[in-house]
Protein backbone atom coordinates (compact mmCIF):
# COMPACT_ATOMS: atom_id res chain seq x y z
CA UNK A 1 0.00 0.00 0.00
CA UNK A 2 3.38 2.33 0.08
CA UNK A 3 1.64 3.33 -3.58
CA UNK A 4 0.21 6.90 -3.64
CA UNK A 5 -1.73 6.69 -6.40
CA UNK A 6 -3.46 3.11 -5.33
CA UNK A 7 -7.56 3.75 -5.66
CA UNK A 8 -9.35 1.20 -4.56
CA UNK A 9 -12.02 -0.48 -6.91
CA UNK A 10 -15.35 0.05 -4.93
CA UNK A 11 -14.07 3.82 -4.21
CA UNK A 12 -13.74 3.82 -8.62
CA UNK A 13 -17.54 1.78 -8.29
CA UNK A 14 -18.67 4.83 -6.07
CA UNK A 15 -17.96 8.00 -7.83
CA UNK A 16 -18.48 6.55 -11.20
CA UNK A 17 -21.70 4.43 -10.32
CA UNK A 18 -23.25 5.08 -6.87
CA UNK A 19 -23.40 8.55 -6.89
CA UNK A 20 -25.31 8.87 -10.42
CA UNK A 21 -27.97 6.06 -9.37
CA UNK A 22 -27.75 7.96 -6.18
CA UNK A 23 -28.52 11.55 -7.56
CA UNK A 24 -31.20 9.71 -9.81
CA UNK A 25 -33.41 7.98 -6.88
CA UNK A 26 -33.15 11.07 -4.22
CA UNK A 27 -32.72 13.91 -6.64
CA UNK A 28 -29.74 15.54 -5.31
CA UNK A 29 -29.06 19.28 -6.52
CA UNK A 30 -25.78 19.37 -5.15
CA UNK A 31 -23.15 16.62 -5.65
CA UNK A 32 -22.01 16.96 -2.62
CA UNK A 33 -25.22 15.89 -1.04
CA UNK A 34 -24.62 12.18 -2.40
CA UNK A 35 -23.98 10.59 1.10
CA UNK A 36 -20.60 8.27 1.05
CA UNK A 37 -18.93 5.76 3.77
CA UNK A 38 -17.28 7.79 6.43
CA UNK A 39 -15.56 5.46 8.42
CA UNK A 40 -16.29 1.57 9.18
CA UNK A 41 -15.45 0.60 13.28
CA UNK A 42 -14.23 -2.94 13.78
CA UNK A 43 -14.52 -3.96 17.78
CA UNK A 44 -13.97 -7.34 19.51
CA UNK A 45 -14.97 -7.67 23.03
CA UNK A 46 -13.22 -10.22 24.34
CA UNK A 47 -14.55 -11.74 27.70
CA UNK A 48 -12.13 -13.70 28.92
CA UNK A 49 -10.16 -11.42 30.16
CA UNK A 50 -10.73 -11.82 33.33
CA UNK A 51 -9.09 -15.23 33.39
CA UNK A 52 -6.28 -14.22 30.63
CA UNK A 53 -5.32 -10.62 29.95
CA UNK A 54 -3.36 -12.35 27.06
CA UNK A 55 -6.64 -12.98 25.34
CA UNK A 56 -7.30 -8.96 24.35
CA UNK A 57 -3.75 -8.88 22.51
CA UNK A 58 -4.46 -12.13 21.06
CA UNK A 59 -7.74 -9.90 19.91
CA UNK A 60 -6.05 -7.31 18.74
CA UNK A 61 -3.60 -9.18 16.37
CA UNK A 62 -6.15 -11.15 14.32
CA UNK A 63 -8.40 -7.73 14.10
CA UNK A 64 -5.39 -6.47 12.65
CA UNK A 65 -4.79 -8.96 10.36
CA UNK A 66 -8.42 -8.58 9.52
CA UNK A 67 -8.70 -4.69 9.15
CA UNK A 68 -4.71 -4.29 7.45
CA UNK A 69 -4.14 -1.55 10.07
CA UNK A 70 -2.61 -2.17 13.63
CA UNK A 71 -6.00 -2.70 16.05
CA UNK A 72 -5.59 -0.85 19.82
CA UNK A 73 -6.75 -2.83 22.93
CA UNK A 74 -9.48 -1.37 24.96
CA UNK A 75 -9.81 -1.04 28.95
CA UNK A 76 -12.58 -0.88 31.13
CA UNK A 77 -13.06 2.61 32.30
CA UNK A 78 -14.51 1.32 35.75
CA UNK A 79 -14.56 -1.76 38.23
CA UNK A 80 -17.43 -4.00 37.80
CA UNK A 81 -17.57 -6.36 40.55
CA UNK A 82 -20.32 -8.59 39.26
CA UNK A 83 -18.35 -9.42 36.39
CA UNK A 84 -15.24 -9.77 37.79
CA UNK A 85 -13.77 -6.50 35.72
CA UNK A 86 -11.19 -3.63 37.59
CA UNK A 87 -10.18 -0.62 35.89
CA UNK A 88 -7.79 -0.72 33.02
CA UNK A 89 -8.09 -3.98 32.60
CA UNK A 90 -7.73 -5.18 29.07
CA UNK A 91 -11.14 -6.20 27.52
CA UNK A 92 -11.19 -5.93 23.85
CA UNK A 93 -9.74 -4.51 20.56
CA UNK A 94 -11.25 -1.93 18.01
CA UNK A 95 -9.42 -0.25 15.04
CA UNK A 96 -11.47 2.32 12.99
CA UNK A 97 -10.94 2.45 8.90
CA UNK A 98 -10.75 5.39 6.45
CA UNK A 99 -9.66 5.69 2.99
CA UNK A 100 -8.35 3.06 0.58
CA UNK A 101 -8.40 0.87 3.85
CA UNK A 102 -12.18 1.14 4.15
CA UNK A 103 -13.25 0.45 0.98
CA UNK A 104 -10.61 -3.09 0.68
CA UNK A 105 -12.36 -3.81 3.51
CA UNK A 106 -15.89 -3.81 2.60
CA UNK A 107 -14.82 -5.44 -0.66
CA UNK A 108 -13.48 -8.23 1.60
CA UNK A 109 -16.50 -8.14 3.89
CA UNK A 110 -18.92 -8.50 0.99
CA UNK A 111 -17.47 -10.92 -1.50
CA UNK A 112 -15.40 -13.18 0.71
CA UNK A 113 -16.67 -12.73 4.50
CA UNK A 114 -20.22 -12.84 4.52
CA UNK A 115 -20.94 -15.47 2.01
CA UNK A 116 -18.78 -18.06 4.23
CA UNK A 117 -21.24 -17.37 7.16
CA UNK A 118 -22.89 -20.12 7.89
CA UNK A 119 -26.73 -20.25 7.57
CA UNK A 120 -26.50 -16.77 6.30
CA UNK A 121 -29.64 -15.07 5.16
CA UNK A 122 -28.81 -11.61 4.46
CA UNK A 123 -28.02 -8.40 6.47
CA UNK A 124 -30.67 -7.04 8.99
CA UNK A 125 -32.52 -4.07 7.00
CA UNK A 126 -33.19 -2.72 10.85
CA UNK A 127 -29.75 -2.21 12.01
CA UNK A 128 -29.70 0.93 11.02
CA UNK A 129 -29.46 3.80 14.23
CA UNK A 130 -31.67 6.41 12.46
CA UNK A 131 -29.09 8.77 11.47
CA UNK A 132 -27.90 6.81 8.31
CA UNK A 133 -25.16 4.29 10.70
CA UNK A 134 -25.06 0.59 9.99
CA UNK A 135 -24.24 -1.93 12.97
CA UNK A 136 -23.91 -5.98 12.21
CA UNK A 137 -22.56 -8.46 14.31
CA UNK A 138 -20.23 -11.60 12.74
CA UNK A 139 -20.38 -14.61 15.37
CA UNK A 140 -16.95 -15.74 14.16
CA UNK A 141 -14.13 -13.84 12.72
CA UNK A 142 -12.61 -16.84 11.06
CA UNK A 143 -14.93 -16.46 7.89
CA UNK A 144 -12.20 -13.88 6.86
CA UNK A 145 -9.17 -15.52 4.71
CA UNK A 146 -6.70 -13.82 6.88
CA UNK A 147 -7.26 -15.83 9.89
CA UNK A 148 -5.34 -19.36 9.64
CA UNK A 149 -8.05 -21.12 10.89
CA UNK A 150 -5.42 -24.37 12.02
CA UNK A 151 -3.64 -21.06 14.46
CA UNK A 152 -7.06 -20.01 15.83
CA UNK A 153 -7.69 -21.10 19.83
CA UNK A 154 -10.44 -19.53 20.54
CA UNK A 155 -13.25 -18.02 18.35
CA UNK A 156 -13.86 -14.37 18.77
CA UNK A 157 -17.57 -12.57 17.53
CA UNK A 158 -16.82 -9.04 16.47
CA UNK A 159 -19.19 -5.60 15.39
CA UNK A 160 -18.86 -4.37 12.51
CA UNK A 161 -20.07 -0.36 12.43
CA UNK A 162 -20.83 1.29 9.00
CA UNK A 163 -20.48 5.82 9.55
CA UNK A 164 -22.02 7.16 6.77
CA UNK A 165 -22.60 10.90 5.75
CA UNK A 166 -26.42 9.59 5.06
CA UNK A 167 -29.06 11.88 6.55
CA UNK A 168 -31.86 9.30 7.02
CA UNK A 169 -31.73 5.51 6.93
CA UNK A 170 -33.45 4.93 3.39
CA UNK A 171 -30.30 6.56 1.71
CA UNK A 172 -28.11 5.21 3.88
CA UNK A 173 -29.61 1.69 3.02
CA UNK A 174 -29.65 2.13 -0.46
CA UNK A 175 -25.87 3.54 -0.88
CA UNK A 176 -24.99 0.18 0.89
CA UNK A 177 -27.35 -1.61 -1.62
CA UNK A 178 -25.00 0.02 -4.45
CA UNK A 179 -22.15 -1.60 -2.33
CA UNK A 180 -23.57 -4.83 -2.93
CA UNK A 181 -24.34 -5.29 0.73
CA UNK A 182 -26.72 -8.57 1.41
CA UNK A 183 -30.16 -6.89 2.41
CA UNK A 184 -33.12 -9.44 1.48
CA UNK A 185 -35.32 -8.62 -0.88
CA UNK A 186 -38.29 -6.81 1.07
CA UNK A 187 -41.84 -8.49 -0.03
Amino acid sequence: MADTNYAPRLRAHYTDVVRAKMVEQFGYKNPMEVPKIDKIVLNMGVGETTQDSKKAQIAADDLTQIAGQKAQVTHARKSIATFKVREGMPLGAKVTLRGPRMYDFIDRLVTIALPRVRDFRGLNPKSFDGRGNFAMGIKEHIVFPEINYDKVDKIWGMDVIVCTTAKTDDEARALLKEFNFPFPVQQ
